[in-house]
């Protein structure tokens, strides 16, 4: 892969990550749920408000936790934005549901609740909504319309950790909520997650499942006198040294949260400007709604532009990216009925999207370095 002056990420990395990491060591707990795991739901549950917390390898395994609690089965329906990462939805296929595409609205690119009435069926079990970007969806009308439909919603919250809408928590409307802690979010371990549980009488079976199916936690609290297979599961325990990297991370979190919000604001500020005069699309932000500062994107007006964009980018040093492609259009979704026109603004979107450098550890002079960039760009159509 080419290298570039100014990558498109860098891991957080603040220095105490190191240090925790040896404490681990000399602990000689290095497996799942030691000290630094136990301080990282911890901290989770108290400064989100839900009731547990699990950490896991990753927002995946995260993910498919939820599809074992749901007791998905073939035949389900689980609606789900076109405009996401394929973990979203690939957690409940592997339970043999059948997946419903959600085109996105064209402003904060989150799902459109707007056809949810028209997507749901007497088969739809859950609504996997993704807080795009860090930006709330519109939590109101989808709580209403599941609830009216006795139909669990499940928060992919992998960029909206911190986020709120209308004041309240991300990850707390739904029934479970997952984080992404990988090395291109916000707060990192290199890989790993965690599954999110509202509903409390679901957590000792959470538990279970993250501990290959068995009541392996009953046994070491001594409810048990040995424990034993009693449910679905798998390993989704990270181990106790990429907890006390993350427990790092947590503990700096605020200093992390205003950098980002520094980069961002810049971008917003230098490019809105730029962006009105070429017909280019910035992050929208309703009012009501306090982002987590995970990504700043510009939507072009055309593929090409944007091709050509992050050629110019790359000519001068500076990666750019594109991001996810239309789930209903890709191999998967077509083997389940999707095609290209059902989600338009989704496969617009996804054509025309490019995501700019954007981590704790991007300079001022670096930031420089991609706006002048951006304002001497003139290939447009």
């Amino acid at each position: 892969m080419a290298s570039y002056r100014i990558p498109f990420n860098r891991p957080t990395f603040l220095g105490a990550e190191t240090g925790y990491i040896a404490d681990s060591l000399a602990a000689a707990h290095i497996s799942g749920d030691g000290k630094f795991t136990k301080k990282c739901h911890e901290f989770l549950e108290q400064r989100l408000g839900v009731s547990k917390a699990f950490l896991t390898t990753s927002c995946t395994h995260a993910l498919e936790m939820a599809a074992l609690l749901l007791d998905i089965q073939p035949g389900d329906e689980v609606i789900v934005p076109a405009f996401t990462f394929v973990s979203s939805i690939n957690a409940f296929v592997l339970r043999g549901a059948t997946p419903v595409f959600a085109d996105i609205r064209p402003d904060t690119l989150n799902l459109d609740e707007r056809k949810l009435p028209g997507l749901i069926s007497d088969r739809t079990r859950a609504i996997v909504l993704v807080h795009y970007a860090g930006v709330a969806c519109e939590m109101d009308v989808i709580m209403s319309l599941a609830g009216q439909h006795g139909i669990t919603v499940v928060e992919d919250s992998a960029h909206a950790l911190f986020a709120r809408y209308k004041g309240r928590n991300l990850s707390t409307f739904g029934q479970f909520a997952t984080l992404s802690f990988h090395e291109t979010k916000n707060f990192t371990c290199g890989e790993g997650g965690a599954l999110l549980i509202n509903d409390s009488s679901l957590i000792e079976r959470g538990e279970i499942i993250r501990e290959k199916g068995t009541n392996r936690g009953r046994f070491f609290r001594g409810q048990v006198d040995k424990y034993t297979w009693v449910d679905l599961g798998s390993s989704y325990l990270p181990s106790d040294m990429l907890a006390a990297y993350l427990w790092a991370q947590f503990e700096g979190s605020a200093d992390i949260q205003a950098r980002r919000r520094e980069i961002w604001e810049r971008y917003d500020h230098q490019l809105a400007d730029w962006a009105s005069e070429n017909g280019v699309q910035l992050p929208t932000v309703p009012a009501y709604c306090d982002q987590s500062y995970h990504m700043y994107y510009l939507v072009l007006p055309s593929f090409s532009a944007r091709t050509a964009l992050i050629q110019h980018l790359k000519d001068c040093g500076i990666l750019s990216v594109f991001h996810y492609l239309p789930l209903n259009v890709s191999d998967m979704g077509r083997r389940f009925g999707g095609k290209a026109g059902d989600c338009p603004v989704a496969e617009s979107v996804a054509d025309r999207l490019l995501r700019l450098p954007f981590y704790y550890a991007l300079k001022p002079s670096e930031q420089d370095e991609v706006l002048s960039a951006i304002a001497a760009f003139e290939s447009w159509d």
